[in-house]
């Protein structure tokens, strides 16, 4: 049995597989916090946004924008920018730095979607395929995302087929959903695409947070969490619409509201600062959902025990 992530020293985090890292965020019982950061630039000093985000309380670091093919990551080697090392060491060297279980988005890219604003266009190694999965595992990711920037073209049928794939040649843990239309004419969510995406073997459902989406509330998401719960997977409630500059007051509101749905982790975005989210609402975020005496924990916690 493993020690739930609320509690877990870095050592211990970074040697679970998928299952064990799902059975301790469950354990947390909605008091994880993920930072999904932009990896091209940086905000300070020679550091990556990562470890900037996993110093405010980030239980988890998802990574945007990153090429899988061609991995580089601003900060991660200091005065060389944004270089691509291909020796296969950048996430492990990125573990550890930050001490946090490192997952990465693949897009689920449709080219037949019905799109409702100009297609912005992806490298392959940004897409989510076979190809790129297995590279995701060889490079030692954690867990991987499959969602949609905006106007990228991903649908929730490709997502479903995603998993599928990733269920055969990635061993980490499998998030799946949508966080806003990413330029598609279809619901962002709904039961039937969760239902297909459990079928398909998702272990974490990815919704938008109540609060973010128009017109998207507790009654909407309520029944997804449940049937996501009865089929033992975990839900992720996300603030994906540059809201993740709104202020601490607006994020503590929305964090509240998605505990009391019952999703098990909490998603903060990238679009914020055009990086990550601004520091003060990681911390606000992190407060709000397990108190003062975890969020301090979280952020004072050597990663070397």
């Amino acid at each position: 049995m493993v020690t739930r992530l609320l509690s877990t020293n870095s050592s211990e985090l970074l040697a679970m597989n998928g299952a064990e890292l799902k059975q301790s965020i469950k354990a947390s019982e909605g008091r994880t916090v993920l930072s999904e950061n932009v990896v091209e630039e940086a905000v300070g000093d020679g550091l990556t946004n990562s470890e900037i985000a996993a110093a405010f309380g980030a239980d988890l670091i998802l990574l945007n924008g990153l090429n899988v093919l061609a991995p580089a990551i601003f900060g991660l080697y200091p005065d060389e920018g944004a270089v691509v090392h291909n020796d296969g060491e950048s996430i492990h060297r990125l573990q550890h730095l930050v001490g946090r279980p490192i997952g990465v988005n693949l897009e689920p890219v449709d080219p037949d979607a019905d799109m409702a604003e100009t297609r912005l266009e992806i490298p392959e190694g940004r897409m989510a395929s076979e190809k790129t999965l297995r590279e995701a595992e060889k490079l030692g990711f954690n867990f991987v995302c499959f969602t949609g920037n905006p106007g990228t073209g991903v649908t929730n049928a490709h997502i479903a087929q995603a998993i599928k794939v990733a269920k055969q040649v990635f061993s980490g843990l499998v998030i799946a959903g949508k966080m806003h239309g990413a330029g598609v004419n279809e619901p962002v969510v709904s039961l039937e695409a969760t239902q297909a995406f459990l079928d398909a073997g998702a272990d974490v459902i990815l919704v938008p947070a109540v609060g973010t989406v128009p017109g998207l509330d507790e009654s909407d998401l309520k029944p997804i969490v449940k049937l996501a719960h009865a089929h033992g997977a975990l839900v992720m409630s996300t603030i994906g619409t540059s809201q993740e500059s709104s202020g601490a007051s607006f994020i503590e509101s929305v964090a509240i509201r998605n505990k009391i749905i019952g999703v098990d982790i909490q998603h903060v975005g990238d679009a914020g600062w055009g990086v990550m989210s601004p520091l003060d609402n990681i911390f606000a975020m992190s407060k709000a959902i397990r108190g003062e005496r975890h969020a301090i924990s979280r952020m004072a916690r050597s990663i070397n025990r």
